[in-house]
């Protein structure tokens, strides 16, 4: 549609402002049709000149007593100056005058809404579904669909987007909507059938192939999810949020060399972001690519350097490398951001220990078994760290303690029984690791990891060939 001039539209405009000042004044009986005081309440309304533009309302329907339209914009008016009861006697009235009006409906919504009178508002836009066909009740039902968010009512909401897609398949912003709702109220079945109908009809509709495919992914089908996806990028191959999700579905595969391609589309498509930098990382970690790993969870980190779980990331890539002072010098960082977090407390030890700055370890696990008494984690490491110490009194002491604690797990008797062998207490020792092994013969590696010589032990050795036997 071609513009009209500008000037010459504001020169209308200013005759007819002028043609309305002076029938405000009286001094003219001046004409002015019904058109041209809208374009004056427009007028008035752009400038956010409320007061203004209810007179001019009010003098249109002075004028024109009969016309809905007037009355339709007056209501307007009120309710934006929430004098809602008026504006809906006002919208009774307009109905009278023309009930094919859908702002009558749209209007009586926002005014018993503002009255905090849900379900009439919901009633209005019932009313409303019957009357209207076309555009008209598709604005209806996305209006009553908003009703239902606000109040909570989410299954209905995705009822309405439901009939919106049946009435109306390539409606995107229906499209949009009934994806999110779908994750959110779980109803992934019904969309997956939904979708197909309308792939059926729209076989080129990439929406409805990403929905289909979100539905699958919804409930674990991941295979058939990124057949799915990948029907919507060939349709459009610049769909960024179908790579992204197909990068979460080879993830949830294990598929991870297949997860860094199509996440290195998301990059190209895209403005970088830390998520996807982060899944990165993830993927090449369990690829066992270090180096790449760090490159893109340190490129995370650049945009979001308060988040200390990418510090502790790229320390578990440094640690996995053997590198203890690349990653302690990381684990600080994410340390200041979180002093308490168990897992950089309990890797800082374990770098400090691989260094032999065995103080510097036990000071870390104490602070784990201190904060969190009853993780088991943190006990294994101290006892292990005071043994590796050769701090043999006080492991003994440690593990005791974590026994009490942890009921009596299998781990500490087998580490109580090795710090019981290097004080020489060699029979107590001997029956602790019978006790383990018959509670838990799998534990026995972690015993044996501790001190690989204690093998050399005849009575270690006698106490493990007996329960082979016995099993």
């Amino acid at each position: 549609m071609k513009e009209k001039p500008l000037g010459k539209d504001n020169s209308e405009l200013q005759e007819i402002l002028k043609k309305y000042e002076n029938l405000k004044k009286g001094r003219s009986h001046s004409y002015i049709d019904e058109e041209s005081f809208e374009k004056i309440i427009d007028y008035f309304d752009e400038k956010e000149d409320i007061s203004s533009a209810l007179e001019a309302a009010e003098k249109g329907a002075e004028q024109y007593p009969f016309s809905s339209t007037m009355l339709i914009r007056k209501a307007d008016l009120l309710i934006a100056t929430h004098k809602y009861r008026d504006a809906l006697s006002l919208l009774d009235h307009a109905a009278m005058l023309d009930s094919t009006d859908i702002n009558v409906y749209i209007l009586k919504t926002d005014a018993y809404l503002a009255l905090d009178k849900q379900e009439k508002a919901v009633e209005i836009l019932e009313q409303a579904l019957a009357l209207f066909t076309g555009e008209e009740r598709i604005s209806l039902l996305f209006e009553l669909a908003d009703v239902y968010d606000d109040y909570q009512e989410f299954e209905k909401v995705f009822d309405c987007l439901k009939l919106i897609l049946e009435q109306e398949p390539n409606n995107e912003e229906a499209l949009y909507k009934i994806c999110f709702w779908t994750d959110f109220t779980g109803r992934n079945e019904e969309s997956i059938k939904l979708h197909q109908k309308i792939i059926d009809e729209f076989p080129y509709n990439d929406l409805a192939w990403f929905n289909l495919a979100a539905a699958y992914q919804g409930i674990k089908l991941y295979e058939k999810a990124l057949d799915a996806y990948q029907y919507a990028v060939v349709i459009n191959e610049k769909f960024d949020y179908a790579y992204r999700n197909m990068g979460d579905a080879y993830i949830r595969l294990k598929k991870y060399k297949e997860a860094t391609e199509v996440l290195q589309k998301v990059l190209e498509l895209t403005k970088p972001e830390a998520l996807i930098y982060e899944a990165l990382g993830f993927c090449y970690d369990r690829l066992h690519n270090n180096g790449q790993a760090r490159f893109y969870y340190r490129k995370a980190s650049h945009i979001t350097p308060e988040d200390s779980k990418l510090y502790y990331k790229i320390a578990c890539t440094y640690f996995n490398e053997g590198q203890w002072e690349g990653a302690a010098k990381q684990l600080e960082t994410a340390l200041k951001l979180q002093r308490h977090q168990l897992e950089y407390n309990l890797l800082m030890g374990e770098c400090k220990m691989q260094q032999g700055f065995y103080k510097d370890a036990i000071q870390y696990f104490s602070a784990i078994v201190t904060t969190r008494p009853k993780n088991k984690k943190g006990w294994e490491a101290l006892v292990r760290c005071l043994y590796k110490a050769e701090y043999f009194e006080e492991a003994k002491e440690q593990v005791t303690t974590a026994l009490k604690i942890s009921n009596g797990q299998p781990i500490f008797l087998y580490y109580l029984s090795a710090v019981l062998f290097a004080l020489g207490k060699t029979k107590e020792a001997t029956l602790q690791l019978e006790n383990a092994m018959a509670k838990s013969p799998k534990q026995v590696k972690q015993f044996v990891e501790l001190n690989p010589s204690i093998l050399q032990n005849h009575h270690v050795v006698d106490v493990i060939s007996r329960s082979k036997r016995k099993r």
